[in-house]
């Protein structure tokens, strides 16, 4: 048992041996990630080498880090979201593994940042962030914190996206592998986790029926794209919005109806954001809003739904039930769930692990490829490099029983070649 004399601040060192349990259920459905922390058990790749992670703090995420610390790495992990902390996986990552870990669910913005900086007292290396608030943090006071920082990875839309904005204006200040953008991440994790682990908070947190609802997705992105299939495998009506013409001509083609907000907003019973950006259900939506609808958001940030405007034209509002919020609006009933953030983290468990097994691998890879190449990334935001890609998509292929074809030399020289024709 690692000792408790560690940095870290957690609701309850108790909770310790549940935590240890469910971290160990997860194992089971992450074989990818295991065969990695075999083998960085036996090399050590990341010997001497200090992350600072800012992940939501989950029985996967835990994984993870145990991963990391196989490797020889020292790891301090803090919570991404306020409300997305799992505390006894927080008890057993302190108690049991000997990582510092700042989080606790449900704690305000003032904690947030502070556990954010307790990461970053460490002078790490490396950074792993999830919505790039950490490297906000580190951006904004970059003589404190960057000084032994070589690179960074960024595992969520979201947060590639704040990184690019950071890119473009030539403000970033150390090289940044967007895990997100793995085919291996996004094809899997953002359609089939998000699809699933989104309708399960709703379903925890208000024990709906969603056959025959009228559902409202804003966004139709990879995890739009998810939740939308998931929603009419249970027999909802799903309606789309969008403001890129191609996605929602492909939402069109998929089947779905789609339709600008103004109008759906009259007609939905629930409504779920994944834009990654602000204000996609505004006040103007919500006034049109039928009584009793319900609205959850299941994009990073809790902006994508405009609380602040909620409660302006609101006249009383009251928690009727753990993670819903009423809001009385002319006499209509309109509920918030989870406070406008990550439905499936603040309701639910977030993805399932087997899901979480291949972004995980390619986190744990790319911390290893910036170990061996910091010296030859351009400060900028990088793909995960095509070989980890597809080394972990045989990697899953082969613990899921499947094999594949090989390309024979005569089909890779003709796929090669531009003579050979009718």
């Amino acid at each position: 048992m690692a000792s408790n004399m560690i940095e870290n601040d957690i609701a309850n060192h108790e909770l310790s041996n549940v935590g240890i349990e469910r971290i160990n259920w997860a194992a089971t459905d992450m074989p990818v990630l295991n065969s990695i922390k075999k083998r960085f058990d036996k090399e050590k790749p990341l010997k001497g080498i200090t992350i600072a992670a800012c992940l939501h703090v989950t029985t996967e995420t835990a994984n993870l880090m145990i991963t990391l610390q196989s490797g020889g790495a020292n790891v301090l992990l803090c919570a991404s979201n306020p409300l997305s902390t799992q505390d006894d996986v927080a008890a057993a990552l302190v108690k049991e593994y000997g990582i510092s870990t700042f989080a606790i669910k449900g704690e305000d913005n003032d904690t947030y940042y502070k556990h954010i900086k307790s990461t970053l007292s460490s002078k790490p290396n490396i950074t792993m962030d999830d919505g790039a608030d950490l490297v906000s943090v580190i951006h904004n006071n970059p003589k404190e914190y960057s000084t032994s920082i070589v690179g960074g990875t960024e595992e969520t839309t979201t947060g590639v996206i704040r990184l690019k904005a950071l890119s473009g204006e030539n403000k970033l200040i150390y090289p940044i592998i967007a895990v997100n953008e793995a085919a291996t991440k996004h094809l899997f994790d953002n359609r089939y986790g998000t699809g699933q682990s989104t309708l399960d908070g709703i379903t925890r947190a208000t024990n709906i029926l969603w056959s025959g609802r009228k559902v409202v997705i804003a966004g139709y992105g990879w995890c739009g794209r998810g939740i939308a299939s998931r929603a009419r495998g249970l027999g909802s009506n799903v309606i789309v919005t969008e403001v890129d013409p191609t996605r929602a001509l492909e939402a069109i083609m998929d089947g779905f109806s789609v339709m600008p907000m103004e109008e759906a907003s009259t007609i939905g019973d629930i409504f779920i954001t994944a834009t990654g950006g602000i204000k996609a259900i505004d006040t103007n939506h919500m006034i049109n809003m039928k009584d009793g609808a319900i609205i959850a958001n299941s994009g990073h940030f809790n902006v994508e739904i405009n609380i602040p405007g909620l409660q302006d034209i609101s006249s009383s509002s009251k928690v009727t039930r753990q993670y819903i919020e009423q809001f009385t609006v002319r006499d209509k009933k309109i509920n918030l769930l989870a406070e406008g953030r990550l439905v499936n983290l603040a309701a639910a468990e977030g993805h399932p692990s087997s899901v979480m097994d291949m972004s995980f691998a390619n986190q744990a890879l790319c911390v290893e490829h910036i170990i061996k190449f910091s010296e030859k990334l351009s400060i900028s935001v990088h793909d995960v490099p095509k070989e980890i890609d597809e080394e972990i998509g045989r990697l899953k292929l082969s613990t899921m029983g499947v094999s594949i074809d090989n390309l024979t030399q005569e089909q890779i020289k003709y796929l090669h070649s531009w003579t050979t024709g009718t």
